[in-house]
């Protein structure tokens, strides 16, 4: 019986095991979309990989387009790339103010706009491209994401954001007060119980020994 339970387990064990190789390694969040003038802005990219696809080529293009206004076609500007190895800065309108901000694993291939100016404004377009290394065949595969950006001059306070925040203060609050209440009614019915034993314990020792070895004979008629 105990052998078999070993088996069942080392089973259930290989399994979550082969489950959480095939989840993706990394996490797709969505890109912030409102600068500061002046700062500093991360246009997040990234493209999660399962383990299995490691092993690949990834090429990695970045595109800006100003604001489209009515009848007029949007240019578009190559301003970086990522070539399989290396990461380039191109010229025109960004150059010397970028930064590339992604990972060694290439699952994120964020970059960093330095010095936001009112002109960064408009649209950001991230294209990757990747060529799988298998034994037999090598698959490819492209994902396209587009970030709206809008430059403000000042930071203005996120009204979601600051709720939030309060109502988790006001969470921990509540949660500490009953915390501290639970102790308490805790505290006083355990020092309550030892009383009664205590009480229990002084009454039997103030019996006389006699009436404990002998007692009372039962009233007859």
């Amino acid at each position: 019986m105990v052998t078999r339970t070993r088996v069942h387990l080392q089973t259930l064990v290989l399994l979550i095991f082969v489950v959480h190789l095939s989840r993706p390694v990394c996490v797709d969040v969505p890109s912030a979309t409102d600068a500061v003038l002046g700062t500093s802005m991360k246009l997040s990219c990234i493209s999660c990989m399962k383990r299995d696809e490691i092993k690949s080529k990834t090429y990695v293009n970045w595109y800006y387009m100003p604001n489209e206004e009515k009848d007029i076609p949007s240019n578009k500007t190559h301003i970086w790339k990522y070539d399989v190895d290396r990461s380039v800065e191109l010229d025109g309108p960004f150059k010397g103010r970028l930064a590339w901000n992604g990972t060694q694993d290439l699952q994120d291939v964020s970059i960093r706009i330095i010095n936001v100016t009112f002109n960064d404004s408009g649209i950001y377009e991230c294209i990757v491209f990747r060529e799988f290394e298998f034994d037999f065949f090598k698959p490819s595969a492209s994902l396209t994401k587009e970030i709206k950006l809008k430059v403000k001059a000042k930071a203005t306070g996120d009204a979601a954001a600051l709720y939030s925040e309060i109502m988790m203060y006001v969470l921990l609050v509540c949660l500490t007060f009953w915390l501290l209440v639970e102790m308490v009614y805790c505290y006083r019915k355990i020092s309550k119980s030892d009383e009664q034993a205590q009480d229990t314990a002084t009454n039997y020792l103030a019996i006389p020994s006699e009436q404990k070895d002998n007692p009372a004979a039962p009233v007859t008629e």
